[in-house]
């Protein structure tokens, strides 16, 4: 018998990538069924105003706990560029303003950095991922060191995915296949670190 897991979180991209990205650090029987939001009752979104990606990921993983009584996993995820000062950061999803889409939120720190050289093109993508199961909270982060390309490159992935060169690599995540871009990711590392977590709610 399965256990429901809810991935606290109406992306489509990004819960697939959860579901894949457990599939292959547990194995396909691990015996977890994630589910998203649309797959459980409405509840209020919560409020993230926390300073860092993990306080974000733990406000939404105790929400979504609270709300449907499944175990919660909440991820909190973005980009730091050095020369911004670590920004966007936890605003990287509302970067170019409330409602902004990708689209526009790369654009926009495309702009930002036009004129920074190479070099100094440095940053990181961060991934905060909190799991809140039988009123228990853990968190396990993911980073991959990297620098931003000066356009879109790749058609694949999704956010800041075209414009971002992981370090050692010629292409952006976002030329990269599914399987490559989760070997390397800042989500796929913080759900390999949380891998013990997630085998022991089968067990429980």
């Amino acid at each position: 018998m399965s256990r429901k897991v809810l991935v606290a979180s109406g992306n489509a991209h990004k819960i697939e990538e959860m579901r894949r990205l457990i599939a292959e650090s547990l194995g396909p029987d691990s015996g977890l069924e994630i589910v998203g939001l649309p797959d459980v009752p409405a509840y209020p979104e919560p409020v993230e105003d926390g300073r860092t990606f993990e306080e974000n990921a733990l406000i939404k993983a105790w929400a979504g706990f609270k709300a449907s009584g499944l175990p919660t996993l909440a991820d909190d995820s973005g980009i730091a560029v050095d020369v911004l000062n670590e920004m966007p950061g936890v605003r990287s999803a509302r970067w170019a303003g409330p409602g902004a889409g990708d689209e526009a939120n790369l654009q926009l720190l495309l702009r930002q950095v036009s004129d920074v050289e190479a070099p100094r093109r440095t940053g990181r993508f961060v991934c905060a991922l909190a799991l809140v199961a039988d009123g228990v909270e853990t968190v396990a982060r993911g980073v991959v060191e990297g620098v931003l390309t000066t356009e879109p490159r790749g058609e694949n992935g999704f956010g800041y995915d075209p414009i971002f060169l992981p370090d050692s690599f010629e292409r952006t995540t976002a030329e990269m296949s599914a399987e490559e871009k989760d070997a390397i990711s800042h989500r796929g590392r913080a759900v390999r670190a949380m891998a013990p977590n997630l085998e022991a709610l089968v067990e429980s």
